[in-house]
Order: structure tokens, then sequence, then C-alpha cells
């Protein structure tokens, strides 16, 4: 049986954030390729609030497939060559299928999270 999650955040929430002064924070919800990744971009706020939408749309379709909870950190959002996103789970210890889309505009993000526990 597969399980959805969604989530929408103000882009605005991660605006000014910097790995300087802001580090704590953002280490507690970004892996380091993530962080790299996002601050790579002209406008990292609206790379680092979808991903965070795909963490939180991703806890929420995991919620009903196993029983232990899964941190931020351990949910990793990265790129594929072609550009396509795809999760990695880090430490969760069970096989899961996931497929995820991410999508921004000028003040919010989004993300969509279907997950699958493989027997």
């Amino acid at each position: 049986m597969f399980q959805t999650g969604v989530d929408i955040e103000d882009i605005s929430r991660f605006e000014n954030k910097t790995l300087e002064s802001d580090s704590h924070f953002l280490n507690r919800i970004f892996t380091k390729n993530e962080l790299d990744y996002c601050f790579s971009n002209a406008l990292p706020a609206k790379h680092l609030a979808a991903r965070f939408c795909a963490k939180e749309a991703v806890v929420k379709a995991l919620s009903n497939i196993i029983d232990k909870n899964i941190s931020y950190s351990q949910i990793e959002i990265l790129k594929k060559e072609n550009g396509s996103p795809y999760v990695n789970l880090l430490g969760c210890g069970e096989k899961i299928e996931i497929s995820i889309s991410l999508s921004h505009d000028r003040e919010k993000a989004i993300a969509f999270a279907i997950a699958k526990k493989i027997d």
C-alpha cells in the first residue's frame, strides 16, 4: 500500500539564512550535501524551503509505514544527473521506495511524497 505526504512553506522562512550565523539550525535539518547544493545557487532560500517541504512530506508518508521516528537529518533530498529529485534515507534500516516532487515560486515551496514499504 502506498502512503502520501505533502507540505508547503513560505520561502521567507529561509531567507537571510547563512552557513555562518545559522549553522546550528541548518545542520540540524539538512545534510552537508543538501547545504552545499542549496548555497551553490543564487537564491538558496528557495532550495532550502523546497527540501524542508520534501523532508516533511516524507515524514508524513512514512508515519503509517514504519514504527520509528525519522529525523530530518536522516532524510536527504538529492538530484539525479537529469535534475529530478530523489530521497536517500540514512540509517532507516528498512527497504522503502519513495517518489518525490518539488516545486517553488517567488513566495512558496511545496513537495509531495509517495512512499511504499518493500517486503
